[in-house]
C-alpha cells in the first residue's frame, strides 16, 4: 500500500518576509535556506514564523524583504544538541511558494491539517483568569520513517476533549501556526527571552480506524 505522507501535513501561509535568506544545511548535495515570514492575526498582532527553503524553489524567485508571499508546505521538525542536551527545532518546510497579487484575497492566511498520534499524555490546565488549555505533542509520520514531532495547543471544549486521551490516539487537528514569545528563568536567576512554536487548535476530530474499516467493508 502506497501512503500519500502529504495528507498527514499540509499547510498554507500567507505572509510577508520579514529577514533576509541565510544558510541552513546541505542535503545529498541540495542547499536549504531560511528566512522569517510574518503573517498577521485578526486580533492585530502577527506571528513570526521560520520557514526553509531549498534552492531549487528560489532559481527564479526573488525573497526580497516585504515581499508578499503565498507557502505551501509542511510543519516540521528536527532535533539539535547545544551542552549535550537535544532541542526540539520547528520551521515549516517549504513544497511550493509564490509572489502573491493585490487581486488575490485570501481568507485564512495561515491554516495547517495534521494528521497523527498524540505521543505523550496531554496536560490540562487552566489560566489564572480560567481560561481551559491543553498542550498535546503530535506525532506525524513523515516518508522514510521518520516523524514530526508537533506541539499542539487546545482551548476550551477542545482542552477538555482530549484531556483524557492516551498515548497513541490518532487524531486529526486543524488550526494555524503560531509564535509565542516567553521567559526561560535559569537556576543562576538569569532570564532570557525566548519564542516557542506550536499549532494552536481550531478543530479536533478523532480518528476510530475500526470504524473506518467497517465502512470500508459495507462499501464493498
Amino acid at each position: 500500500m502506497v501512503t500519500n505522507y502529504s495528507q498527514n501535513n499540509s499547510l498554507v501561509l500567507v505572509g510577508k518576509v520579514t529577514s533576509e535568506k541565510e544558510f541552513s544545511h546541505e542535503i545529498y548535495g541540495e542547499s536549504f535556506y531560511s528566512f522569517n515570514l510574518e503573517i498577521p492575526r485578526l486580533s492585530g498582532t502577527s506571528d513570526i514564523i521560520p520557514i526553509t527553503i531549498s534552492e531549487r524553489l528560489m532559481t527564479n524567485f526573488d525573497l526580497q524583504i516585504g515581499k508578499e508571499v503565498i507557502v505551501e508546505g509542511q510543519f516540521r521538525s528536527y532535533n539539535t544538541y547545544e551542552d549535550t542536551k537535544s532541542r526540539l527545532i520547528l520551521t515549516v518546510f517549504v513544497k511550493e511558494i509564490k509572489e502573491k497579487s493585490e487581486e488575490e484575497e485570501i481568507k485564512v492566511p495561515n491554516e495547517v491539517q495534521l494528521l497523527g498520534h498524540i505521543c505523550r499524555k496531554p496536560i490540562y490546565r487552566k489560566t489564572p483568569f480560567g481560561r481551559e488549555i491543553s498542550d498535546i505533542l503530535l506525532a506525524v509520520n513523515r516518508a522514510y520513517n521518520k516523524s514530526d514531532y508537533i506541539p499542539c495547543i487546545a482551548w476550551g471544549r477542545n482542552a477538555r476533549f482530549c484531556a483524557d486521551m492516551e498515548t497513541g490516539t490518532e487524531i486529526k487537528i486543524i488550526g494555524r501556526v503560531q509564535s509565542r514569545a516567553y521567559e526561560k528563568k535559569y537556576e543562576d536567576g538569569t532570564v532570557e527571552n525566548k519564542t516557542a512554536y506550536e499549532v494552536s487548535v481550531s478543530s479536533l476530530e478523532l480518528i476510530n480506524k475500526e470504524e473506518d474499516e467497517e465502512n470500508k467493508e459495507e462499501a464493498i
